[in-house]
């Protein structure tokens, strides 16, 4: 386990502890939980359950007046279904809102908020795919949902937000009978086929400072400010590299006048 990301790691346990805790109080439990050699393998079990629960039991009905927002995407139709078969559900930044492994029961549509997509090599260490905005929904629970299989990415709450989850069994369903609908999922893929494109072309052609100011840029455009509150590890990490040669070209960038930092913080001058 790293200890560089508390964050997200502290998040993370946080829900396997709490769901530990559930299971016991509800007399499931077949044995006490004690941190030993096989710590990895009993915390995926319990973050299993835990996602299970958290799928059964904590939702908010929607209303069509949150759907509104979409009426320029689906007709009255898809806003009807959705408001009868979907919920909301909202996160708090740095949630874990689908992890690597999870079963997918839910297709996620964004109302507020942002979230990140990440790729993990065998090693944990992360790579930025994409990022949702409002009124995306991401094409690879699109593609696990189609296939039956388990999420190969992980989507984290970059800031709060707020969730429709639709179950997956309608998503075939609209797909053959609904235009609007239709026409929303080939879009999705192909905007995120876009991104995942120009994800690759920063990766195979951009030098380290180039992908880091444009990674700050593309910062600045989703969250409407050029004020920045981000740390370096988190950079580091979306970018996968050290948090050490982040930390030497932002004060490379700070030198060219492009940024100044800041605790914690990071204006962007230029963009």
């Amino acid at each position: 386990m790293r200890p560089a990301r508390t964050n997200r790691t502290q998040v993370r346990f946080g829900r396997v502890f709490s769901c530990a805790r559930l299971i016991q109080s509800f007399g499931q439990a077949t044995r006490p939980f004690y941190w030993d050699a096989n710590i990895l393998h009993k915390l995926k079990i319990y973050q299993t359950i835990y996602f299970k629960f958290q799928n059964d039991y904590f939702w908010t009905m929607i209303s069509k007046e949150n759907l509104e927002q979409f009426s320029y995407l689906f007709d009255e139709t898809i806003i009807d279904d959705i408001s009868n078969v979907a919920q909301l559900k909202t996160f708090k930044k740095n949630d874990i809102i689908i992890d690597i492994g999870q079963e997918l029961t839910h297709i996620p549509l964004l109302t507020e908020g942002n979230i990140k997509v990440l790729r993990e090599d065998n090693d944990g260490h992360e790579l930025l795919l994409y990022v949702l905005e409002t009124g995306d929904t991401c094409a690879m629970s699109l593609t696990c949902c189609m296939a039956k299989s388990v999420s190969k990415i992980r989507a984290i709450a970059d800031e709060d937000a707020s969730v429709i989850m639709i179950p997956i069994s309608y998503m075939t369903k609209w797909f053959n009978s609904n235009e609007s609908w239709r026409n929303f999922i080939l879009q999705s893929y192909q905007v995120r086929f876009d991104e995942m494109l120009e994800t690759i072309d920063t990766l195979a052609f951009m030098k380290m400072d180039e992908r880091l100011f444009k990674y700050l840029s593309d910062q600045v455009k989703l969250s409407a400010s050029t004020n920045l509150e981000i740390t370096h590890q988190e950079i580091a990490e979306d970018l996968h590299t050290s948090r050490v040669v982040i930390s030497r070209l932002l004060k490379q960038l700070e030198k060219e006048n492009k940024i100044e930092l800041g605790r914690n913080k990071i204006s962007v001058l230029e963009f």
